[in-house]
Parts: C-alpha cells; structure tokens; sequence
C-alpha cells in the first residue's frame, strides 16, 4: 500500500489531507480491499518522513467518515465499502473544477469530453 501513496511536501495541500485524500481514492477505487490492514502510524510517518501526529490525523479523519475502522489492540483495517454515490462525491470537486477551468478557456463541452477521451485511453 505504501507504494501507492505519494506525498508532495511542495503541494499546497497539507500532508495530512494528502494522505487522507490518497487512501479515500486507493478504498474507493478497489485498490485496497475491505479488511486490509494499513501500516501502523509510526510505519506510514516514517516511511513519508513526517511527523506521527500527521499521519495520526489523518487517519482520525478516515476513521470518522467511515473508511477505516478500529479496534483496540488491533491493527486499522480498511471498513465496509462505501455506497456508490459516496464513491461519485470524491470527483464532485475535481469536475467543478475542470468546467469551471474550461469554460474559462472558452472550451465546448463537446472538445472538453473529447479531451478527456483521449486522456482515459492514455492512462
């Protein structure tokens, strides 16, 4: 799992919601299966090389919305999966973004979902 994080201390977002947004996508992508175990606070803050409280909210906030689970004396392990709408609510953000973007760029919606086509097959 580690593997499939990345964490850009350059970013404008906070490492903590770096972590946190990267493992709602690798839950919700099917990346991560149900029951998975994550690596422990100390293990994930070592690995990024930051400090354990950051990982440790982050984790807090997945624990909280329901994406992760714990249980005492055991290890966080990845919880029921979410509801497809929960799942389509993760792109919400990114699609306002890209209208807004393109329209400002005077793009049609017709070049705008060409556009994205082509980039789908190129991944």
């Amino acid at each position: 799992m580690l593997e499939l994080i990345h964490v850009n201390p350059n970013s404008a977002d906070p490492i903590y919601k770096q972590l946190h947004d990267q493992i709602v996508r690798l839950i919700a992508g099917g990346k991560v299966q149900e029951g998975e175990e994550l690596p422990s606070v100390r293990k994930l803050a070592e690995h990024f090389a930051v400090n354990p409280m950051t990982v440790s909210r982050a984790i807090g906030q997945l624990v909280d919305q329901g994406w992760l689970e714990r249980r005492r004396g055991q290890p966080t392990r990845v919880a029921a999966r979410q509801t497809p709408a929960e799942t389509d609510d993760l792109l919400t953000k990114s699609l306002q973004s890209l209208i807004h973007d393109a329209k400002q760029l005077g793009v049609t919606k017709s070049k705008l979902l060409k556009l994205v086509e082509q980039r789908w097959e190129q991944e």
